[in-house]
């Protein structure tokens, strides 16, 4: 009897192993490509969306340990998932930079109308008196200032902070301009 148990546990590990054998190349072949389509992408998620590379990074390395534990099949599931979540990396960072692309043509033009804008407050404010004055001084104060803010902002390479803060400090110039009866610059 024991004979026939022997050998029935030798064929069900021989089975085994061909099972898995099958799956070992395939399962080698994915992670080659998922690592492939990663690497496409790298170079640019790196500089808009570093946190979103550095999670595939690990779900890749995850894959990578997965294969050298030999679990096959939960490689090539996995890889199948993985692939998906680099398609939407790819399209994160083609969203993420058509943003920036936005916001800095947004931001060239700001640039161009609000200084004017200021300036022309500026040569307003210094004809006024009392507390007209005072009220339109601080607030070209704080135009200033915010203003100050969106240029660092630009300088470090935000520039949807910099359009953000430029629509602020051009919506309270158009403010200011009404309230001190100018003309739209």
């Amino acid at each position: 009897m024991r004979i026939p148990a022997l050998i029935l546990a030798l064929g069900a590990s021989a089975l085994l192993a061909v099972g898995c054998a099958r799956n070992e190349e395939p399962a080698k072949q994915a992670v080659a490509s998922a690592e492939t389509a990663l690497n496409q992408v790298r170079p640019e998620a790196a500089k808009v969306v570093p946190e979103q590379l550095q999670a595939a990074d690990d779900k890749l390395a995850a894959l990578k340990i997965g294969l050298a534990k030999e679990h096959y099949k939960e490689v090539l599931a996995e890889a199948k998932k993985f692939n998906a979540e680099v398609v939407t990396l790819h399209d994160t960072v083609v969203a993420k930079q058509t943003q920036l692309a936005a916001a800095t043509h947004e931001w060239e033009d700001l640039n161009e109308e609000v200084p004017k804008m200021v300036q022309a407050i500026e040569s307003q404010v210094g004809n006024l008196k009392g507390s007209k004055r005072d009220a339109a001084k601080a607030e070209l104060d704080s135009m200033k200032s915010l203003w100050a803010e969106a240029n660092a902002a630009f300088d470090a390479g935000d520039p949807t902070v910099a359009a953000d803060k430029g629509r602020l400090v051009q919506a309270k110039a158009k403010q200011v301009t009404q309230q001190l009866g100018m003309s739209p610059v």
